[in-house]
């Protein structure tokens, strides 16, 4: 195994910015479906359309979303689609942890 570079520890600590917030980690597992709108995420996230472009804005920051214009429309979706395995098997790490974090119908966790 490598050792850890500086631009190892920088490229895991965005990815880290980006899951600190309900509202980025929440639009990173939505994208794990598939494309979608800014519109259809706020709906889905109850937040904002202006909370949604800031995340959004974020996260491409980071690289971990791009965006694709279709007309009057954009499109969202992950930069990888590993980034969609790795964040289901986070989730299964954090159930493994601590099994009382999520219930059966979906993670409650705080």
């Amino acid at each position: 195994m490598s050792t850890a570079t500086v631009t190892h520890t920088s490229a895991l600590s965005r990815v880290g910015n980006a899951l600190s917030d309900d509202t980025r980690t929440g639009i990173l597992l939505a994208l794990r479906n598939g494309p979608a709108r800014p519109s259809e995420l706020a709906r889905q996230l109850d937040v904002s359309k202006q909370v949604m472009s800031n995340q959004l804005a974020c996260l491409r920051g980071c690289g971990l979303v791009t965006s694709i214009p279709e007309g009057r429309n954009v499109w969202y979706s992950l930069a990888d689609p590993r980034l969609g395995h790795v964040l289901g098997e986070l989730l299964e790490l954090v159930v493994t942890i601590d099994p009382t974090c999520c219930s059966p119908d979906g993670c409650t966790c705080s």
